[in-house]
């Protein structure tokens, strides 16, 4: 990356991406391959999604716990189709204190396993349920091509496990997740997102059903954002997880589990920023205003300095995060570096500023300024962050719509995954023809969206009958 350019998206989306992380100081590469350094920018990021959804869980009922890092291997293996889909990805402890174990201990990939071997014992009657617990903790998936935020080898996520006593009421219990997530994507990060169900093929390993947020990435791929399962009894089959019913009848329980992890970060650069940097939404930003003090001469920076701080005092009494640059440097370079952070709005205040009473108020998503007087700050700003958040939604949703097309014909298809596109097309529903689809396009099927109607129509490889469309797309 150059000093003051980034790699244009246009010339090479892969390394803009890198760019706006470096030039945001967001993370870095760590010396353990795979694994990244979140620096406090990035990081700060990551607890206003961990501060706004975990306030969201508890809203419903859920409760914060912590489970080991280290999972029994036995554990891993009692649910075939569990194991079976992580088993690439696992990484295996075999020696410790300078010993070989007696039995290997998994680096926990996800926590079904060790949360209902502990869930058994906590759960015996009806009235232990419903059971509603939540952690956030990092996970460790081995993977072989890493790419920082959206896939490394370590990452943070939260995790949500329920158990319930009726199958109603777990699946009612994975939907409501799965709208927690899509308010959050849509009214706090601005991204749009469709909801659906993933096909047989797609879905998490060992999930009876499996519930996702699909959206779409300004190169046209897409990223999930989210998911929800419902789990059905196959776990409480595998750990023993029972209760005593209202009749004293023993049954197994119905379970769900849910997770958003760091990768939404990479949705968040992909889907808003730009070529001059990242671009954060005001709900989500860690600063929403940075004040920008300008001084020519010595004698001029106490009272500039002054005047920032009423305005930032001001800001905070509205409930504005805001943040005073008082770093020493040229306007320009003040500038650039808030404009790579992405900070929604920058106030520009300078000696001619104060004998006006007026600060320069620039926008980062469209590069608007204004002047706004000292009296109406605490009425324009809210107002024109509220503006910011409105306008990159509306931008992102627009730019998928004008993206997503209904194609019929198998050419059509393929013309259309080329040049990035999410594709609505008929499907016969059989896993290998969705399978052959992967095979020739490297297109997934994203997801079976719920508001698509039924239409009757043809597969557009097989030309079996179809009762609906369902959503392809190359993905992260």
């Amino acid at each position: 990356m150059d000093e003051k350019h980034l790699t244009p998206r246009a010339e090479d989306y892969n390394q803009w991406y890198l760019d706006v992380i470096a030039a945001a100081d967001m993370a870095q590469h760590s010396p353990v391959k795979g694994c990244m350094v979140i620096k406090p920018y990035g990081y700060a990021i990551w607890e206003r999604i961990q501060a706004i959804l975990d306030a969201r869980f508890k809203e419903t009922g859920v409760e914060n716990a912590y489970f080991p890092l280290f999972i029994p291997q036995s554990l891993l293996t009692r649910e075939a189709d569990h194991v079976e889909g992580f088993a690439p990805e696992v990484a295996v402890v075999t020696h410790a204190g300078g010993e070989k174990l007696e039995e290997p201990l998994v680096i926990r990939p996800t926590s079904e396993t060790i949360m209902y071997e502990t869930f058994k014992d906590w759960i015996h009657s009806y009235r232990d349920l419903p059971l509603l617990i939540n952690q956030w903790a990092n996970v460790v998936r081995w993977e072989k091509r890493t790419r920082l935020f959206l896939r490394t080898t370590e990452f943070l996520w939260q995790e949500g496990h329920t158990v319930h006593a009726t199958h109603e009421q777990a699946d009612e219990r994975a939907r409501m997740m799965l709208e927690v997530y899509r308010d959050f994507a849509e009214n706090v990060m601005a991204i749009p997102v469709i909801p659906g169900q993933k096909s047989e093929s797609e879905k998490f390993a060992g999930a009876h059903r499996t519930y996702c947020l699909e959206a779409m990435m300004q190169d046209g791929r897409a990223l999930q954002f989210a998911t929800s399962h419902d789990l059905g009894q196959n776990f409480a089959k595998a750990f023993d997880v029972k209760f005593t019913d209202e009749q004293n009848v023993e049954q197994f329980a119905w379970q769900t589990s849910w997770g958003l992890s760091t990768r939404t970060i990479g949705g968040l650069i992909m889907a808003h920023s730009d070529d001059k940097g990242l671009i954060v939404p005001p709900r989500l930003a860690p600063i929403q205003v940075v004040v920008v003090p300008l001084w020519f001469k010595d004698e001029q920076r106490a009272e500039v300095l002054s005047q920032a701080e009423k305005i930032a005092a001001l800001l905070k009494t509205v409930g504005v995060r805001v943040k005073i640059d008082q770093k020493e440097g040229r306007p320009g370079e003040k500038f650039y570096e808030w404009e790579k952070k992405g900070v929604p709005l920058r106030l520009e205040l300078g000696p001619k500023d104060l004998l006006n009473e007026k600060v320069v108020v620039a926008r980062r998503d469209s590069g608007e300024k204004e002047d706004v007087s000292f009296s109406n700050l605490a009425i324009e700003i809210p107002k024109r962050l509220e503006e910011i958040q409105g306008a990159l939604f509306a931008r992102a949703k627009a730019y998928r719509d004008q993206r997503s097309v209904r194609v019929d014909t198998w050419d059509a298809f393929k013309m259309a995954i080329e040049n990035g596109k999410f594709v609505l097309a008929h499907w016969c529903g059989e896993a290998e023809v969705e399978a052959k689809i992967k095979e020739e396009t490297n297109a997934t099927i994203r997801c079976l969206p719920f508001e698509a109607p039924e239409e009757k129509g043809v597969c557009v490889l097989s030309g079996k009958p179809s009762q609906r469309r369902v959503v392809f797309a190359r993905a992260y």
